[in-house]
């Protein structure tokens, strides 16, 4: 084989977008003189941190578009506290399948339950399995879409809710909503129906009792519909993280978890 011309290694790994290669080259060099390593096991080495180099970046890229109020894990979730729910329970909704399956996740329980922590985890995984994700409270997902329509650039903001692999939609239920409510979360929901995208919401009101928090019972039974055929409802019950010497009144959440 002929040897191609040479150039200087530190302009052709720039040139080439690698610049962990480049960082790392030196030491990874010097470290491979002293152990003898092959000219594979180099090139191996370069490779794998430029790989993981990229991974980290596209996660914090992806983490800080998705728009969280705050970043949640699920390791760092309570099972303990919050027992009336299961880690194993939780399980489909963190890997890939998640996503690729177009499943989706209804949260259901008082104010103080952790919620927002597992709705924000489980995007957070499909974000390190390697998806888009979205976060927005219901009041600001409905406030956007009204405020676009009334802008001319409806489509555009639509689309932003519609496109990621994953959206959370928080606190349905929480606050009073306009009259367009239910038509501006419809639209959001069928979109994502079709393209078969993930949604994860969390609401302290029954999926039956939608209708009249959307002021449109017809539009919000289609809502669920949709929702509910690749989704599941996970009730949270027990103390509230905010305050935990208040308890679940009985019956006021429904069934545990498994």
């Amino acid at each position: 084989m002929t040897r191609a011309p040479g150039c200087d290694l530190d302009w052709g790994l720039k040139r080439l977008h690698l610049p962990t290669v480049r960082r790392l080259y030196p030491a990874l060099t010097a470290q491979a003189e002293k152990e003898s390593w092959t000219y594979r096991e180099l090139l191996e080495q370069l490779i794998g941190e430029e790989i993981a180099h990229r991974a980290e970046t596209r996660i914090e890229r992806a983490t800080r578009k998705a728009k969280f109020p705050f970043l949640k894990t699920i390791d760092e979730f309570d099972f303990v506290f919050q027992a009336s729910v299961k880690r194993k329970t939780l399980g489909r909704f963190l890997g890939p399948e998640m996503i690729t399956e177009g499943r989706s996740l209804v949260l259901l329980g008082r104010p103080g339950r952790g919620k927002t922590h597992l709705a924000i985890a489980i995007a957070y995984k499909a974000i390190q399995n390697g998806f888009d994700a979205r976060f927005a409270t219901a009041a600001q997902l409905l406030g956007d879409l009204h405020a676009a329509a009334r802008r001319g650039d409806h489509d555009e903001v639509l689309d932003a809710y519609v496109a990621p692999g994953i959206l959370v939609i928080d606190e349905l239920g929480y606050l009073a909503y306009g009259p367009d409510a239910a038509n501006c979360l419809f639209q959001v929901i069928d979109q994502r129906y079709l393209r078969g995208h993930s949604v994860v919401i969390t609401s302290n009101k029954e999926p039956a009792t939608w209708g009249g928090v959307l002021h449109d019972p017809d539009l919000a039974e289609a809502i669920v519909d949709r929702v509910m055929e690749r989704g599941e409802v996970v009730r949270l019950r027990g103390r509230s993280y905010r305050n935990p010497g208040a308890d679940e009144p009985s019956g006021e959440a429904g069934p545990a978890a498994d």
